[in-house]
């Protein structure tokens, strides 16, 4: 995951076309790349919103005997942002009573266990009803305050969250949430109650497909030490975890922004890299991408690079334990 936990699954829904998707290209590099790499391939990159659609049909649509026909992945991206152009966030939204929140007066005891029983990273946090939420809270900063229950407020953890309408597009919120590095928004109706809510998480998925995360079901992610002294890992560990094994590397912005190394490696290139690709990080990290595909990375490995390193597999330092 990215590294955004939505507190339930999206009502389905019907899709929709779009019609704008060099739009949606200009506004978010990474789905523009997406977008003028395909058209690249076959010389179709035009002026104008409406040829480029075209272009992207004729790709969607090309049978695999054709020179320019798109894998699998490359066409279910493809029209899923052709698709989300006319979709609005009441289409995709969590509804109201499959949110998970809290009080703002609950005790920590209680905070805990309902972060633990719901799986769910952040919540929405309220006064008497959801109808007067006032933020969100993250789990690393409940978990700060564990023996500490005779100071813990909420109040003191609050991060803020977006109220939106459900008639906003999805493309449009997830541009904004990107912008103000926001990760969940709730869906306000008319007179200001809370219809529902909405991740980031949801709205990426909207265009490259389900997101598992490290909340999701299936095997725990592991991390482990090489006869090298470098790192192996699953995308989904935690970087709280990596920084266990490799040190305080990273910027408090970074801990507070990114829960996994693949979300961490995603927004060092803005873009899921490829299978071999050497990501640097500032502190001097180096990350190689294991395992990816064209949705997510699956599997690094972390070392440490030399500062006059030149790009040969021979000068990669392991980590120091």
């Amino acid at each position: 995951m990215s590294n955004d936990e939505s507190c339930s699954s999206p009502a389905g829904t019907d899709q929709r076309s779009g019609s704008r998707p060099a739009a949606a290209a200009r506004h978010d590099p990474a789905l523009g790349k997406v977008i003028r790499g395909a058209l690249r391939r076959v010389g179709l990159l035009r002026n104008g919103d409406a040829s480029v659609r075209d272009a992207l049909d004729e790709l969607i649509e090309a049978g695999s005997e054709s020179e320019e026909a798109l894998g699998d992945d490359e066409r279910i991206l493809l029209s899923n942002i052709l698709n989300i152009r006319g979709r609005s966030i009441g289409d995709v939204m969590v509804p109201r009573a499959d949110i998970v929140s809290i009080d703002v007066e609950a005790p920590l005891s209680e905070v805990i266990a309902l972060i633990t029983s719901s799986g769910h990273s952040r919540l929405p946090v309220y006064r008497e009803t959801l109808d007067d939420a006032i933020g969100m809270v993250h789990i690393k900063d409940v978990l700060a305050w564990r023996g500490k229950d005779d100071q813990f407020h909420l109040s003191k953890l609050l991060r803020k969250v977006l109220f939106v309408a459900p008639s906003m597009e999805v493309l449009e919120l997830l541009l904004e949430m990107r912008a103000t590095r926001s990760h969940m928004a709730l869906v306000v109706d008319e007179f200001g109650g809370v219809d529902g809510l909405i991740t980031i998480e949801d709205l990426v998925e909207e265009i490259v497909g389900e997101i598992n995360d490290e909340h999701d079901t299936g095997q725990e992610p592991t991390l482990q030490r090489l006869a090298d002294g470098t790192l192996e890992a699953d995308a989904r560990v935690s970087v709280e975890d990596l920084e266990k094994q490799a040190g305080l590397v990273l910027s408090e912005e970074e801990r507070d922004e990114f829960d996994t190394i693949g979300g961490l490696v995603v927004s060092l290139v803005g873009r899921v890299p490829i299978r071999g690709e050497l990501i640097r990080h500032p502190s001097g990290l180096e990350f190689e991408v294991l395992e990816a595909d064209p949705r997510r990375i699956r599997r690094v490995r972390v070392r440490r690079a030399n500062p006059d390193e030149t790009g040969s597999e021979g000068e990669k330092s392991p980590m120091v334990e």
